[in-house]
């Protein structure tokens, strides 16, 4: 519970990385496996997204993200595909790319001085998107794609947060969907995903009374921090599977 509270904090703050810190933490103090957490990372990131779009009414920014989306849902399909087709030890290295990829796109976030100076085309959001997907289906955890294309955009800070939150949701929906369907939702995600429910509600409520008042800069960096701290944790539990493997 501590660390779903850590990562929902995390989630309201920057609008991203629940699943990340989530899946991290848990792997690196083996509380419970990681499909079964990935599988309750699920319904707490649907539930965040709606607690936080009920406590902070606002538009939606569908339009925005309309072409992530579409990109998104072809990725997570994707990435299920895959990843049904993997054995263990592919699955670890395929882990260690993906803390190599967070790491990277920590270390861009910060090189990344000022944002672009006009929007992006769809076709990037459609990429970028894509790319979230694939890493979605494959870990339940779509972040740093479409992190580090929204931090390069000219757009306000809450725009971005709801933008990720909105992205997150929909690709949690689309896995959530395919995972029921195909019965590898178990009653340990089961019984996690209730037991953390309370915690997720309760700090997004306490985010919304007591709201974050970081400048961009120092919020940027936060960002990055948080990307390297999952990236690090990844790679660390991905070479600790392959060594036993070995």
């Amino acid at each position: 519970m501590a660390c779903v509270a850590l990562a929902t904090y995390a989630q309201n703050l920057t609008g991203f990385a629940f699943s990340l810190i989530l899946l991290g933490l848990v792997s690196l103090f083996h509380i419970a496996s990681v499909s079964d957490t990935a599988n309750a990372a699920m319904v707490l990131t649907l539930i965040n997204a709606f607690t936080y779009f009920r406590a902070r009414p606002g538009p939606v920014p569908w339009p925005l993200m309309k072409p992530a989306l579409n990109g998104g849902t072809v990725g997570v399909l994707a990435g299920l595909i895959l990843l049904a087709s993997l054995s263990g030890g592919a699955v670890a290295w395929l882990r260690g790319l993906l803390g190599a990829s967070i790491l990277l796109c920590a270390l861009l976030l910060v090189l990344q001085g000022t944002p672009r100076s006009t929007l992006s085309n769809p076709r990037s959001f459609a990429f970028a998107g894509a790319l979230s997907g694939v890493l979605g289906g494959l870990f339940a955890s779509s972040g740093p794609p479409i992190v580090f294309h929204l931090y390069r955009q000219p757009l306000d800070r809450e725009v971005v947060r709801r933008s990720l939150l909105l992205m997150f949701a929909f690709n949690a929906l689309v896995r959530l969907v395919v995972v029921l369907s195909t019965g590898q939702f178990t009653w340990r995600s089961t019984w996690l995903a209730a037991c953390a429910i309370p915690v997720v509600y309760g700090v997004t409520q306490l985010h919304h009374r007591l709201p974050n008042r970081m400048n961009p800069a120092t919020l940027r960096r936060l960002v990055a921090g948080l990307l390297a701290g999952a990236g690090a944790t990844l790679l660390a539990t991905a070479w600790q599977s392959i060594a036993q493997s070995a």
